[in-house]
């Protein structure tokens, strides 16, 4: 039950995060994506990079006690529906780790409310 919940927190979150603003993540990714963020991320931390579960899913960092799903600040609930699940398979505690700028504090605080109340670990990576 505790999962749906999370799950659904999850989609609906995607829903409802502020897209009236503008889209960082796109001027971003032009100069770094995604992956460069997540390979040095989890050098730093000692981990794999893209593990692939047996249901084809990969995990972006997987670490002795974290399974850790790289993302940026805008998309925080998608983030949290993978890391648990992550989480689930690996039996490893699940983890977002967010790629900030200096305007992302709302989708950091939204993050912080749902990962307290499920023990799920926050890294920021900063842009």
């Amino acid at each position: 039950m505790k999962l749906i919940l999370t799950a659904l927190i999850a989609i609906f979150g995607y829903f409802f995060v502020d897209y009236q603003t503008t889209d960082d993540t796109k001027k971003e990714s032009a100069k770094k994506n995604e992956k460069y963020y997540q390979n040095i991320f989890c050098k730093k931390l000692s981990g794999r990079t893209e593990v692939v579960l047996d249901d084809k899913t990969r995990v972006d960092c997987l670490t002795d006690i974290y399974a850790i799903e790289v993302d940026w600040a805008k998309k925080w609930a998608q983030g949290i529906g993978q890391a648990l699940y992550y989480g689930l398979k690996t039996k490893k505690r699940p983890a977002v780790a967010l790629i900030v700028g200096h305007k992302d504090q709302r989708y950091i605080k939204r993050l912080e409310t749902v990962a307290k109340k499920h023990n799920i670990k926050i890294f920021k990576i900063k842009r």
